[in-house]
């Protein structure tokens, strides 16, 4: 190996291990209102949005939350090709708003660009879990992607409660993560 190889590698290695070693998401009282509010008012169904901010060393700090409209649709989930997990028909609830979301392409496309103009990045997902648990599932596992948080509100009965957030580790499984609120200065 080279030097400059050599630089190269050990280069890439200390960018992969900085994404290791993230285990904390920081946000404001108004970032978590603003999801806490989104759940409750799309109760039952699961509400989504995105998470805008940066990545440092060992955290991810919250800019801004931005609630999206949940576009999951029976056509939108012809795009997910095992929704069927549990091998339920077509027409069960596994293709209700009120077990899925999705963010529209469009929207989502929107949004990366929007980012990018300021100078921030898309850090993470949110979305509620209606009548369950602050957990992902299976389904949410299988379309997370390694480099966002999915910071989850359980809604029951209307009214938000536990609120966690998860990252995927190198085998694909979800962790928990930190979630720090930051005092308003």
């Amino acid at each position: 190996m080279t030097i400059s190889e050599e630089v190269w590698f050990y280069s890439a290695v200390r960018y992969y291990d900085i994404f290791d070693i993230i285990d904390m998401i920081q946000l404001n009282k108004e970032h978590l209102q603003t999801i806490l509010t989104h759940a409750q008012n799309t109760y039952p169904e699961e509400c989504c949005g995105v998470i805008f901010g940066h990545i440092d060393c060992d955290r991810k700090t919250v800019v801004e939350v931005i609630p999206t409209q949940n576009a999951w649709n029976r056509e939108t989930a012809g795009d997910f090709a095992d929704d069927n997990i549990n091998n339920r028909p077509i027409d069960d609830i596994n293709h209700s708003k009120k077990r899925r979301y999705t963010i529209a392409p469009q929207e989502m496309l929107q949004l990366q660009k929007s980012a990018r103009e300021r100078n921030v990045n898309i850090i993470g997902i949110f979305h509620s879990h209606p009548d369950y648990p602050a957990v992902p599932s299976e389904f949410d596992r299988n379309y997370a992607w390694q480099e966002y948080s999915y910071i989850i509100v359980s809604v029951q009965k209307g009214q938000a409660g536990d609120v966690n957030s998860w990252v995927l580790n190198d085998n694909s499984q979800f962790q928990q993560e930190e979630i720090r609120q930051l005092v308003d200065s």
